[in-house]
């Protein structure tokens, strides 16, 4: 890695830097020392650019939220009708955790953070947004006739993204993150096939 980045740029190393190691290893054991040994820096110049280790990972999950959610944002304005939308919405965050697989770790550790840190709160708030997504999403799904209309949008809303959680940790334990991508579609058939409108 070049000594001299701008700023952004720097930064923007630095996040990579985290998610990549969150992916080797578990998040909460990552030091300020492994991050930079990781640019190729000193912890200096690294700390020229954030002022502490939650200034890191705040940064991080700030580029988490933003990122994820510009992507399904995109997947669910791209497709015709509600439930491709949500299949878009669905495959697409599978696409961005296969890519990024230290992301979840570190929304896990995140959430399992004693007292309300700022990385935390990033985090309840991403969640918060992406359930109003689907949510809308379904009740869009319910108003056209593509979904069955005594559907209870709250569980499904809360299903599509236990799924997604579900898949995920199975890959942790499978320490396999290409089934993500293998059992994703899958999966969302199977959902598909309960929230869809009786025939």
């Amino acid at each position: 890695m070049r000594k001299h980045l701008p700023a952004d740029e720097r930064r923007a190393a630095t996040v990579k830097a985290v998610i990549d190691l969150a992916a080797e290893q578990n998040p909460s054991d990552i030091t300020t020392v492994a991050i930079a040994r990781r640019m190729g820096l000193t912890q200096g110049a690294l700390f020229r650019h954030f002022p502490t280790k939650d200034a890191i990972i705040e940064a991080v999950m700030s580029w988490v939220a933003e990122r994820l959610l510009v992507r399904t944002d995109k997947a669910a304005q791209s497709s015709a009708s509600p439930i491709a939308a949500l299949e878009a919405v669905f495959m697409a965050h599978i696409d961005f955790v296969s890519e990024h697989p230290g992301v979840p770790r570190m929304l896990f550790g995140e959430l399992q953070r004693s007292g309300d840190t700022l990385p935390k709160k990033i985090v309840q708030t991403l969640i918060k947004h992406y359930g109003e997504r689907i949510h809308r999403l379904l009740e869009m799904g319910k108003a056209c006739g593509e979904l069955d209309a005594g559907l209870d949008v709250d569980a499904a809303s809360v299903l599509f993204i236990g799924s997604i959680q579900g898949l995920v940790m199975q890959s942790l334990i499978a320490g396999d993150v290409t089934r993500l991508r293998q059992d994703a579609a899958g999966v969302f058939c199977i959902y598909h096939q309960g929230i869809k409108r009786a025939a």
